[in-house]
């Protein structure tokens, strides 16, 4: 006959079942972690699906100290982040599109720009983003890719090259870079100037706005916490601007710095939605390009169909280029 489980035995490893449970509550209210304080909610939000990590870990101390109150308690971390990130697991992806688009931050300090725009120009894009572009850099991308690409245009630090006509090109103020980051990088390094731009492609199915973005740095500080006072302020410019812009069809290309999961940008969310969530393949992490741990550079599209998003081969920048291919 089968012996029930002795009372006690629920009273085994109450941390353990403690930690399951604040996991999974975490993850299920991210969007309540305060920013006030070193802006640890936005932090939670950018690392949000690694926190699956702690659940195999904490899987294993309840099995080996045999509570099943701990093996109990997981089941709301392990259903709470498959609802979060589950759909990305699978691979939503279709051939076709009209499409190809492509953007990659080159990097400032980028020790190879010919083979990195050689790169870029074999992914077969029709429209490549490009941003952090040094004015020393400048002509190198410009002559590498003038074949592939007969039409182009640099702002600043932001350029968009295309394999159909663009017009109406100006830069975006999104109110850029200051404070303590002004003076991160080498000056033979530093990046000044616009940091996004508008354009339209002339396609077969009509016109196409485009806009380039490359927003505010953000730094993990011991004494600040998570700085991102600069990137905010982008955003929150550049969110206005999509919500002013009436064209049918927008695509937003750039490095963003941050993953679309932080609260930060439900005001260009609300605006343009994810290719990599609508038809991508995995979480296409695309920073730091050794090993990626957050999807920073993002394609975002309005009045068009995502069609695929895959992330490109590693340049010699600090970030991976990523793709995607759309469809009317």
């Amino acid at each position: 006959m089968r012996r029930a489980v002795r009372p006690e035995v629920w009273k085994r490893a109450p941390v353990l079942t403690g930690a399951a449970l604040l996991l999974g509550l975490v993850m299920l209210l991210h969007a309540y972690v305060p920013n006030r304080v070193g802006t640890v909610g936005s932090l939670v939000e950018t690392f949000l699906p690694w926190f699956g990590l702690f659940v195999p870990v904490l899987a294993a101390g309840a099995l080996w100290r045999r509570s099943p109150a701990a093996v109990t308690a997981l089941v709301l971390p392990v259903t709470v982040w498959l609802s979060l990130f589950g759909g990305l697991l699978a691979d939503k992806s279709h051939p076709g599109g009209d499409l190809a688009l492509a953007t990659h931050n080159v990097g400032a300090d980028n020790p190879d720009p010919a083979g990195t725009a050689r790169g870029l120009a074999a992914s077969g894009a029709d429209v490549l983003a490009l941003e952090e572009i040094t004015d020393q850099d400048r002509d190198v991308y410009e002559e590498e890719l003038a074949e592939a690409y007969p039409y182009h245009a640099v702002v600043g630090t932001v350029g968009v090259w295309s394999r159909l006509p663009l017009s109406d090109t100006r830069p975006v103020d999104i109110a850029t870079d200051v404070g303590p980051l002004a003076a991160t990088k080498p000056a033979d390094v530093r990046t000044a100037g616009n940091r996004a731009l508008r354009t339209t492609v002339a396609t077969d199915q009509g016109p196409l706005t485009v806009y380039v973005a490359h927003l505010g740095s953000v730094r993990l500080n011991p004494r600040t916490g998570f700085w991102t006072d600069s990137r905010d302020r982008n955003i929150r410019a550049l969110g206005d601007v999509l919500a002013a812009d009436r064209s049918e069809r927008v695509v937003l290309l750039g490095d963003l710095n941050g993953s679309l999961d932080d609260r930060a940008f439900d005001g260009v969310t609300s605006q343009v939605h994810s290719v990599q969530e609508a038809a991508g393949d995995g979480f296409g992490f695309s920073w730091p390009a050794r090993f990626p741990v957050a999807r920073i550079d993002h394609i975002l599209v309005r009045g068009v169909e995502p069609d695929s998003s895959w992330v490109l081969p590693a340049t010699g920048s600090d970030h991976l280029p990523v793709a995607a291919r759309i469809s009317w």
